[in-house]
């Protein structure tokens, strides 16, 4: 009988979704997959809370480790990137900016987009729209891009010349411009590194998984994508 792998992986076709396939596509790890049904509200089931409090995608059992169970996905890369020792600087200080950068996709990059995107996708096609909010995500979010594009400067990738964490969190987010209505003109440096990741297999052979949604990146059939993904979350407009 054949070992099961090390990793089984509670997933969606999310942003944060992608960020553990990303990792564990790159690194040519093994794992498992089980794929969280947003629309039967799978990740609110009791089984599932018992495993992430949070009611959140994604999270993992390493079954390697005592069952031991991670959620969050910053912390999910940040302990596959040391259990199978790749895509994290070894270095004391640039491992540290590695934490700094990771920070800042999760508190910043993450949430405003996120914002960004639900008010424009999910809460208008019901016909609630909020100017207010919709410019201040739009216009924060565009702040923070220009932040990575200057950090970009002179470098392939965020932190150097090297592919991290850090880079597979940041990437499902921003290359979302899209769908968060994120203007990236003028960005060059961002430009050319979304450039450099498209052309990476191991990560866009994740972002099909467990099912692609492409309209997220601005391809296909948007108008319907948009209606179906708003009706996902219905009940969520209040």
């Amino acid at each position: 009988m054949a070992k099961q792998p090390d990793i089984h992986l509670y997933t969606a076709s999310t942003m944060n979704g992608w960020k553990p396939l990303i990792f564990l596509e790159e690194a040519e790890v093994e794992y498992e997959m089980t794929h969280i049904n947003f629309s039967e509200k799978e990740q609110k089931s009791d089984w599932y809370l018992r495993l992430n409090p949070n009611g959140r995608i994604p999270t993992i059992i390493d079954r390697g480790n005592d069952d031991f169970v991670v959620f969050e996905s910053g912390a999910i890369l940040w302990y596959l990137a040391e259990k199978y020792g790749k895509f994290i600087p070894k270095s004391e200080k640039v491992r540290s900016q590695a934490l700094q950068w990771l920070m800042f996709q999760m508190s910043g990059i993450g949430p405003m987009m996120g914002q960004a995107m639900y008010f424009q996708r999910i809460a208008e096609p019901q016909g609630h729209r909020d100017e207010f909010a919709i410019k201040r995500y739009v216009e924060e979010s565009r702040r923070l891009l220009e932040v990575l594009d200057k950090q970009l400067e002179g470098k392939s990738y965020l932190l150097g010349d090297e592919f991290t964490i850090v880079d597979i969190a940041t990437y499902p987010w921003t290359r979302a411009y899209y769908w968060a209505k994120v203007s990236v003109e003028g960005l060059n440096n961002l430009q050319a590194w979304f450039d450099r990741i498209d052309a990476r297999p191991a990560t866009q052979r994740a972002l099909e998984l467990p099912q692609p949604f492409p309209a997220f990146f601005g391809k296909g059939d948007v108008t319907t994508a948009e209606a179906a993904n708003s009706e996902r979350f219905k009940g969520d407009i209040k």
